[in-house]
């Protein structure tokens, strides 16, 4: 098949290229050229910004596009408009901040999803992110009906991630030690590997697929416990887990997702945030490489950081070493 990428050089991006190519597709690039321009030399690459370069594909046809960042309404439907007459079908890659709520626990693809009381807003906050994707998604669906493709991601990890929101246990715990950990073991979270959503948007081309798909994962109840003990054995650490309360996290300004990543409380408001129903997408063809893989190839790429790699999320080896210490005090007082 042939398939149009806009994006491509960047996280899910590129696997999804590896993906393609893997199978025997052919690629194009659309981007700017902005990130890892020389990353696949020998894949056909048209260089433009879609606000202002969309002409340049005018011309040609794929059997899909595959939408890798939009996030305003307004250029998602520059793209929609321009490539609806030349591909078969379009694939746009929300996330499932796109739903209304995360309050219910197993939520599906029919769940009401988020709106802005104000859609000229183009500004990608940590509020508007979500409902910006749905409104991306209703041009999509408007503009391409059952030739359009919804994915819905939680959390994606593995190498190349930029965001270091996985990518910081796995380091975190081989470097060993009392490790911070939020809440209790058997908090929930979900998680899935880079290359097992670019296999599934692959699978979702060939099998020329429509409408909306939840894509996290694993297909079993993942704990923050068995996700730390899995990367404690990937480095052969003796880290000893302290999991610290959610009362005292919030009285020492210790933030869910950015300070301790992969992690948010599952009550009020995001009660299901790690519970979301990925059930069609498994029956679409969606699979999952062992977590134990995905730690350990996260570790070996983390290794090739350099060594003034500015952590995006996570504690601070300080700020850690603090907490941990008020704690213990804390402890004492009790006692």
């Amino acid at each position: 098949m042939n398939i149009l990428i806009i994006g491509g050089t960047k996280f899910v991006g590129r696997h999804i290229v590896g993906a393609a190519r893997a199978r025997g597709h052919e690629v194009t690039l659309f981007n700017r050229g902005h990130s890892n321009p020389n990353l696949f030399a020998d894949v056909k690459q048209i260089r433009g910004d879609r606000e202002k370069d969309l002409a340049q594909l005018k011309d040609q046809s794929w059997d899909a596009v595959v939408d890798t960042c939009g996030y305003v309404p307004r250029i998602v439907n520059l793209s929609a408009q321009a490539l609806k007459s030349v591909t078969r079908q379009y694939i746009f890659i929300s996330s499932i901040s796109a739903y209304e709520n995360l309050t219910k626990v197993g939520i599906d693809e029919s769940y009401p999803l988020g709106r802005m009381s104000d859609e000229s807003v183009e500004e990608v906050t940590g509020e508007t992110y979500g409902p910006l994707k749905a409104l991306c998604e209703k041009i999509v669906q408007e503009t391409f009906g059952a030739k359009a493709v919804i994915v819905r991601p939680g959390l994606i990890v593995g190498p190349h991630d930029p965001t270091d929101r996985f990518t910081y246990w796995p380091v975190r715990i081989a470097r060993g030690g009392a490790v911070l950990a939020p809440d209790r073991p058997s908090a929930p979270t979900q998680v899935i590997d880079a290359r097992d959503l670019a296999d599934f948007i692959v699978k979702l081309i060939e099998t020329k697929a429509s409408g909306a798909f939840n894509a996290t994962g694993p297909d079993y109840s993942l704990t923050m416990g068995k996700l730390f003990e899995t990367c404690k054995v990937a480095s052969n650490s003796d880290a000893e887990f302290i999991y610290v309360p959610i009362e005292f996290l919030e009285q020492n300004n210790v933030v869910a997702w950015s300070d301790l990543p992969a992690w948010i409380p599952d009550r009020g408001e995001e009660a299901g945030f790690a519970y979301v129903d990925v059930s069609k997408a498994i029956q679409a063809g969606l699979k999952f490489s062992p977590l134990e893989k995905t730690v350990k190839d996260t570790l070996d790429w983390a290794q090739t950081l350099p060594a003034d790699h500015v952590w995006k999320a996570g504690l601070s080896a300080e700020r850690e070493a603090e907490l941990l210490k008020l704690l213990a005090a804390k402890d004492v007082a009790r006692q």
